[in-house]
């Protein structure tokens, strides 16, 4: 029998039980609640050949109904650490310490909820994380995609990740210029040649949020874009949003019953978008406002927009499927109690084709994929 150190090993877990949008099959998972587990328990797999899938708030994958051919290592660790790496005591009041601007760091562990993470530090008093609250799933994925929502990016707070690299073992703090960010991407994605084992952010001392780059949310908060507010108020505002989208878990509420937004946003290069405007004038009608921003080398559109008007909206297909795109948000695909991972396969790639039929576009999934193809 396979015994892994430091770790609690289990048989025949459905794999439903660990991730957000509750599919996936049975598998053995060995938990690690710490990092030495972790790190003893990936080096012992793989020195087995042993087939590994991380996994750690489940909210990114879309696992198959067969389950995982080998060992689920599920990141449980928690550690969360917030402080100032440097500190002044002001010569007229000893009594007060003042935080260097830009000088508070957080540190957590990769097994870490992302979101509580977040609250920690709001509650603390510091602010930069707060766009980035309501964000299911753990802390060490947040580098993995370049997480990012309300004009905030991961790659824009990051300081550094420690990785384990599974081919030496070597354990290492490695600096962002080394991750390759991209939109919702790093060189992480997709690869399995390192673990994240912790991640470290930079955190505003004087309890402000980043500035506030995205419209909807400087709307709610009665603010100019660009202008910053207390992050205790951006996260509040940040969480209402997101519930209204069904964007918050919530175990009563199958809209949450998603992976968040399955589709990023498409970047059409610069040679394409004429053609891509015209097929959208042709379907649409003229003078019809399409949301895009201006990106390097292209034009990023709106995926939600353009699902929506390729004629799926809100529910599609219907009250009867069981996998169905959100209620609340067309960008979502949501599994309504009963669905497997073959329903929402089929659903994405009815949404996507739509798409790319009307408007000469093709969506990426945002999810990754254990065991099937899209």
């Amino acid at each position: 029998m396979l015994t892994v150190t430091g770790a609690q090993l289990r048989d025949a877990v459905p794999l439903a039980e660990l991730t957000t949008l509750r599919v996936g099959g049975p598998s053995a998972v060995a938990d690690c609640a710490s990092t030495e587990s972790l790190v003893a328990t990936v080096g012992e797999l793989d020195a087995a050949g042993i087939p590994v899938l991380l996994l750690a708030g489940g909210s990114n994958l879309l696992v198959s109904d067969e389950g995982f051919p080998g060992v689920v290592v599920r990141i449980a660790t928690t550690g969360v650490e917030i402080a100032p790496e440097a500190v002044q005591i002001d010569p007229d009041d000893v009594a007060t310490v003042r935080v260097e601007p830009g000088s508070a760091r957080v540190v957590a562990d990769a097994g870490a909820n992302w979101d509580a993470v977040v609250a920690a530090t709001v509650a603390a008093g510091f602010g930069g994380l707060e766009c980035l609250s309501g964000i299911p799933g753990s802390a060490g994925a947040t580098p993995v995609q370049n997480v990012g929502a309300y004009g905030v990016e991961v790659a824009n707070l990051l300081t550094r990740v420690q990785l384990l690299e599974r081919a030496t073992g070597e354990i290492r703090w490695v600096e962002p210029a080394e991750l390759g960010f991209g939109y919702r991407t790093s060189v992480l994605k997709h690869s399995d040649h390192a673990v994240v084992l912790a991640v470290e952010f930079a955190l505003r001392a004087d309890g402000s949020s980043e500035p506030l780059r995205y419209k909807e949310l400087a709307a709610a908060l009665g603010a100019r874009e660009g202008e910053s507010r207390p992050a205790v108020q951006v996260r509040e505002a940040v969480l209402r949003l997101r519930a209204s989208k069904g964007m918050v878990l919530d175990p009563s509420d199958n809209d949450t019953w998603s992976a968040g937004s399955f589709f990023t946003n498409p970047v059409v290069p610069d040679a394409r978008v004429d053609a891509v405007r015209s097929a959208i004038t042709a379907h649409v009608g003229p003078n019809v406002a399409v949301p895009t921003w201006p990106v390097p080398g292209g034009v990023k559109f709106s995926a939600g927009w353009l699902i929506e008007r390729a004629g799926f909206t809100k529910g599609f297909p219907g009250e009867s499927a069981p996998a169905r795109l959100s209620t609340k948000h067309t960008l979502a695909l949501t599994n309504r109690g009963e669905a497997k991972a073959a329903d929402l396969v089929a659903l994405a790639r009815e949404v996507r084709d739509g798409v790319a039929e009307r408007f000469t576009v093709r969506l990426e999934p945002e999810p990754v994929t254990v065991g099937l193809t899209l």
